[in-house]
């Protein structure tokens, strides 16, 4: 019998959990270890940071879908790796701290064959002083609580509204390397339909903050769609939208600090600025959950498996390169961990080669650089590939990895939400192919599929990613033939 231990049960991890025990059966074991001890289907939390939708809609426990699918789960936060194990057990090992009310605070070693690292991200608030709801400056939709308090901040801020006060609200990125752009703008945007809804728009400033090069970029170095016969930027795209619903939009940011109703940041050519606020929401960057790796000697080695990002390394090439000798063919294909070949890495937690968008910085340093983002189908898709790959190894003797989906190579829809409602919601659909830009490929046409990087927005959008909300829960909770929904 080989035991299979997972760490992290978001999108990456809990595919990768359920696809596993599919094919493995009864006969081997999975385990998964996760300190949370409920699923949240995160791109929805921005409806609830709106107060349109419940934080019971976007979350369901794990424990009852572990249970009914003969799944080991563990809710514990891990906190040490043991590749080569310890003087008592050659066998990896993975050092646990229970979070399970039943059992806080208790620790474990857990032994197995394979292991998939899918912690995903820590959220680093501190990377800028003043950031966050434990500063107390600004809210997140990082989380489903910190969605309802954001919900309720707005609400405040629409009463005052209402009372006639003018209001100031900043939505966007709250570092210069910051991820998840299309998050912030899917909460911006969700804002203003808000206030529109209300009839308070007219006495409310919206700003989009961002480190992003221009609007569009997202991150991933903007896109050029094939759009009713003709070819449009995303940049050109996205202002277009700016300015139908009058929005401001600051880019080429760095926020460096955040006051009580102030926030300082830097921008490219190197100015110090202020941005006064009333309201805030500003994601924070990311890094690795801060696993530490032992040696079977008890040496820490945490930097052969991990960069310094605090994100494993997997089959990527992490020679460092000026940006334009970046390739598509850098991004990893197998996510293996190159020195523990039985460690996998998947979604945010494993460590990517390089930036998609070039990377800039002010004259004295500061980076203004959106980290990649590895989020919603690709994570998905990484966690599948990983989990038939080790069920081949177990079940066939496989001495490579099987299956493959490498971001250069792969597509990916997002379907951005720009305001809620049957009836007044509207979307921004998105699709590129390959994520990561192939200029080899497709010199031509910004490094992607002309015929597979489209755009376009309406109701009928927002229509899908309702539709989409209510398809990926039923999947995540494993109901019948879960497993033929794409990922």
């Amino acid at each position: 019998m080989s035991r299979v231990v997972i760490l992290g049960a978001g999108v990456s991890g809990h595919t990768a959990a359920l696809f596993l025990k599919r094919r493995l059966g009864r006969d081997h074991e999975v385990v998964v270890v996760s300190p949370n001890s409920q699923w949240n289907w995160i791109p929805s939390n921005i409806w609830v940071g709106v107060g349109k939708m419940s934080p019971d809609r976007v979350v369901f426990p794990l424990a009852p879908i572990y249970r009914r699918k003969k799944i080991d789960f563990r809710q514990a936060r891990a906190v040490a790796l043991r590749p080569e194990g310890d003087a008592d057990n050659p066998q990896g090992a993975v050092d646990v701290v229970y979070t399970d009310p039943k059992r806080v605070g208790r620790t474990e070693r857990i032994r197995y064959d394979y292991l998939i690292n899918a912690t995903g991200p820590k959220l680093n608030f501190a990377a800028t002083p003043g950031l966050g709801p434990d500063a107390g400056n600004t809210v997140s939709v990082c989380t489903p609580s910190h969605a309802v308090d954001a919900a309720a901040h707005l609400a405040a801020v629409i009463e005052k509204l209402k009372a006639g006060e003018l209001q100031t609200l900043v939505i966007g990125v709250g570092h210069g390397t910051c991820t998840c752009e299309g998050a912030a703008f899917e909460y911006a945007f969700n804002v203003e339909h808000e206030l529109r809804a209300a009839g308070v728009r007219d006495r409310a400033e919206v700003i989009y903050l961002t480190n992003e090069h221009e609007l569009g970029d997202f991150g991933v170095g903007g896109m050029t769609f094939s759009q009713a016969g003709r070819r449009i930027t995303s940049e050109a795209w996205m202002e277009s939208l700016f300015r139908e619903r009058k929005m401001k939009a600051i880019t080429q940011a760095a926020v460096t600090e955040i006051e009580p109703g102030l926030i300082h940041y830097r921008q490219i050519d190197g100015s110090a600025n202020t941005q006064p606020f009333d309201f805030a929401m500003l994601l924070p960057p990311f890094r690795g959950v801060g696993l530490e790796v032992f040696d079977r000697g008890g040496a820490e080695i945490t930097d052969t498996v991990f960069a310094p990002n605090g994100f494993i390394r997997v089959d990527a090439n992490y020679e460092a390169k000026p940006f334009e000798q970046w390739t598509a063919a850098d991004w990893p294909k197998t996510y293996q961990n190159p020195s523990y070949r039985n460690v996998f890495g998947i979604g945010i937690a494993f460590a990517p080669p390089h930036a998609i968008s070039r990377p800039y910085a002010t004259p004295d340093g500061i980076a203004i650089a959106p980290a990649p983002p590895r989020t919603g189908m690709p994570s998905g898709s990484m966690g599948k590939v990983v989990a038939m790959t080790i069920a081949d190894m177990i079940l066939h003797g496989a001495a490579e990895p099987t299956h493959t989906a490498s971001m250069g190579e792969m597509a990916a829809a997002c379907i951005a939400s720009t305001g809620t409602g049957m009836r007044s919601g509207t979307a921004a659909a998105m699709s590129m192919s390959p994520i990561v830009p192939d200029y080899s490929r497709y010199p031509d046409t910004a490094g992607r599929d002309p015929k597979e990087t489209t755009g376009d927005i309406g109701l009928a959008a927002h229509w899908v990613k309702r539709m989409l909300h209510t398809m990926f829960i039923y999947k995540a909770k494993a109901y019948p033939l879960w497993y033929l929904i794409p990922e």
